[in-house]
């Protein structure tokens, strides 16, 4: 476990010695306390990585545990907030950054400001992530079968997403205050647009499989001709870069979250910062955690739960645009999702055990042919 979880542990007493350092005891428990929401609001987003991980090549994989981790903590926790600021503030960065160090109450009230856009755009991303889960046909293990059965096949439909997706933007901007009316109309076509530019990225980029006589890739990799393997290669880095893309956007639109709920924990940027970096470090171990140890294989429906978690997160964050819903009221939620379809995938592989011992097991005796004793 410690190959997994040493550098998170080692990680987080640093920073709960440093808010112990610079903040006391207040520091320390705020620092806690946000770590702790950041894993339970996250915890889906763990799942999710890892099912895109593992189809990655051992190096992108490093490159999103080791660069990555430092684009979701300095770049998503610290300098995103920073920068919406500066664009619906209409202040410079450098006059945010000042603000954020001199006058935390009025830098935090910016960042409020600042959260309409902020929950339409993660929450459209988020929910383009959860329609298109529920609406694939190909998908052969459903888990609350009554209703995933029904919704795969509506998946026939084309843009069947994209039109929800646009529904909810425009229930979002009358739900929302007057004066933010085209906020929430741009954020959420922003944040549908880039779903859409991810997505397509990933597709264009994928391994190709051609039958050119000399430059044919197979599905693996392998090449029958003398241009192929550079084909191959630059595909498979492309799809690489692409599903990187798409994870920092993914954590990015997960963070959103904690980033706006951590305020009303604590004000000051660098307490935010250590508490929800330590946060998404503990999500990186569990990503790595569950790839390489086969986890969303040996727990069937996982996958489902973090999705079915995802889709309620979306709800909330365009729900947030009129409702005041706790953050803590999310990550439970979430988890709960969680858990159960842990539970459900532990009591169906039990079950599915029996009755395979069931049926290896002797029946009737068999008849003795006449004449044998």
């Amino acid at each position: 476990m410690l190959r997994y979880f040493g550098f998170s542990v080692g990680l987080t007493v640093a920073a709960l010695v440093t808010a112990v350092f610079f903040g006391g005891p207040a520091a320390l428990l705020a620092v806690a306390v946000l770590g702790v929401l950041e894993v339970c609001l996250s915890f889906d987003n763990a799942v999710v990585n890892a099912k895109v991980l593992r189809r990655m090549s051992p190096l992108w994989r490093k490159l999103f545990l080791y660069v990555g981790i430092f684009i979701a903590v300095f770049g998503m926790r610290l300098l995103l907030p920073i920068v919406l600021v500066s664009v619906t503030a209409q202040l410079s960065i450098p006059e945010v950054w000042d603000l954020a160090l001199s006058d935390q109450e009025a830098y935090a009230e910016n960042v409020e400001a600042a959260a309409e856009a902020i929950y339409t755009f993660g929450g459209i991303f988020l929910l383009m992530i959860f329609l298109n889960f529920l609406f694939d046909e190909e998908r052969e293990i459903h888990w609350l079968s009554w209703l995933e059965r029904p919704l795969a096949k509506a998946g026939k439909l084309p843009y069947l997403a994209i039109v929800i997706a646009l529904a909810v933007i425009y229930v979002g901007s009358q739900i929302a205050d007057d004066d933010k009316y085209a906020t929430v109309l741009m954020s959420g076509l922003a944040g549908l647009f880039t779903y859409l530019l991810i997505g397509g990225l990933n597709e264009l980029m994928e391994a190709p499989e051609t039958d050119d006589e000399d430059d044919d890739v197979t599905p693996t990799g392998q090449t029958a001709g003398n241009g192929a393997g550079g084909t191959a290669t630059k595909a498979v880095a492309g799809a690489g870069a692409a599903a990187f893309l798409y994870l920092e956007v993914l954590d990015a639109s997960f963070s959103f979250d904690g980033v706006i709920g951590a305020f009303a924990i604590s004000s000051d940027i660098f307490i935010i910062a250590l508490g929800l970096g330590i946060g998404a470090f503990w999500v990186r171990s569990l990503t790595i955690y569950m790839v390489d140890k086969g986890t969303l294989d040996e727990y069937r429906y996982l996958e489902h739960g973090a999705m079915w978690a995802i889709g309620f997160l979306a709800a909330i964050m365009i729900l947030e645009l009129r409702f005041h819903i706790s953050e803590y009221v999310t990550g439970l939620t979430g988890l709960l999702f969680i858990v159960a379809a842990v539970i459900s995938s532990i009591v169906v592989s039990r079950r599915e055990r029996a009755e395979v011992a069931a049926a290896d097991r002797p029946g009737e005796r068999d008849e003795v042919p006449a004449g044998q004793s």
